[in-house]
């Protein structure tokens, strides 16, 4: 097939077959099944303006299941995550997401996820468990790749923010003091001369204490699925004490289940209403340590009770000491719908409100342990606090 040939068959493939496509170009049988693939979808019956005539595949779970099956022959996973979203959107296949036979052959991702957690009260047994596999294997994913620069920027951060510069002989570290002073080596005497000692910092039960608290309303979908992770990988590290507290219009504290995020994920449900302000208030309970305490709210903070009185539960927070960060989105935009004026209005009491990529969390968490300023972080990496 010359350049030529190829090119029409792509716009044949873009453009449907109508009679208007004005290829005139004709299909092998592996392009047709192709292109059945794509019409059931993207076909003139499924846009979403047409009220009498619906999607091509049914409401058939065996039918969505060969389909699902098909787009994964004829197109690289990247495309497949793309026609599942729509297919979900524009055939209205939520309900199909309850059936097993649908999760198994459905290609995960996080965005899938989250929907899955949408509909987990409405979810029958039988398909919970396929469910789980599916949610573990995006989880497992995510935690390979987030895990090991979390646990590093962490405990890095705290061991220098420890670090005692006037120990006594037996807590002297002699390899890092080495390392410090080697510009003071003597070459007459052969030895160093340290200037200044080194010490290893000395133990607390928890060095800081972290609480995220998470806005379950459905919008915070992917974000709520990136915090279990962050939540579970930082309830890993002895030297913090982290608690997790999800809330609509009522209060979840999942802080027990943090040892495995797929539980977590179950133990919330998206959607419903939204009590910013009852959250503050439990969540300012639990503090005990506001000087060693960093406070992550992830919410769109559009709230659905008294907006006076959430500035007000917050500013109690930020005034006991508490190092407050409020994170709009965190999602693989790094971008999300919220409430304008209550972010500008959080910045002015000293809550920096920002929305993020998952890869730059651990780097807030370095920041916030080692008390750095989160403003000047932000600035550094592109990221728009409004003010």
């Amino acid at each position: 097939m010359n350049k030529e040939e190829e090119r029409l068959r792509r716009w044949r493939l873009v453009l449907g077959g109508n009679n208007a496509d004005g290829t005139g170009c004709k299909l092998s049988k592996n392009d047709l099944e192709m292109d059945s693939v794509l019409s059931s979808l993207y076909g003139s019956g499924n846009d979403n303006q047409s009220q009498e005539r619906k999607g091509g595949l049914g409401n058939s779970s065996p039918k969505i299941s060969r389909w699902l099956g098909d787009i994964r022959k004829y197109f690289p996973s990247s495309v497949v995550k793309v026609m599942q979203t729509d297919a979900v959107e524009r055939l209205n296949l939520k309900q199909l997401l309850l059936e097993p036979e649908v999760l198994e052959t459905i290609e995960p991702d996080v965005n899938l996820v989250a929907q899955i957690i949408e509909l987990g009260s409405v979810m029958p047994e039988k398909t919970k468990e396929t469910a789980r596999i599916v949610i573990k294997k995006v989880l497992d994913e995510l935690e390979k790749k987030l895990a090991t620069p979390t646990r590093n920027a962490v405990i890095g951060s705290l061991n220098k923010a420890i670090r005692n510069n006037r120990p006594k002989y037996n807590e002297i570290n002699w390899n890092l003091t080495i390392r410090k002073n080697l510009k003071h080596y003597q070459e007459k005497y052969k030895t160093i001369i340290p200037e200044k000692l080194v010490g290893y910092g000395r133990k607390k039960s928890a060095l800081r204490e972290i609480i995220i608290c998470i806005d379950q309303s459905g919008s915070m979908g992917t974000s709520v699925v990136y915090s279990s992770i962050f939540g579970a990988v930082l309830a890993s590290i002895k030297a913090v004490s982290t608690k997790m507290i999800v809330f609509d219009t009522s209060i979840v504290d999942l802080t027990d289940k943090l040892s495995d995020p797929v539980d977590v994920l179950f133990g919330i449900q998206l959607g419903g209403g939204t009590d910013i302000n009852q959250a503050l208030k439990y969540s300012q309970n639990l503090i005990t340590r506001p000087q060693e305490t960093i406070f992550i709210l992830i919410s769109d903070l559009y709230e659905g009770s008294s907006y006076e009185r959430v500035l007000r539960s917050a500013k109690s927070i930020v005034d006991s000491g508490v190092n407050f960060i409020t994170l709009l989105a965190l999602n693989d935009d790094g971008a999300g719908m919220f409430d304008k004026n209550c972010a500008r209005d959080f910045t002015k009491i000293g809550i920096p409100s920002f929305a993020c990529t998952p890869d730059l969390f651990p780097d807030i968490m370095a920041t916030a342990i080692n008390r750095g300023d989160v403003n000047q972080w932000a600035a550094k990496n592109n990221i728009n606090i409004l003010k």
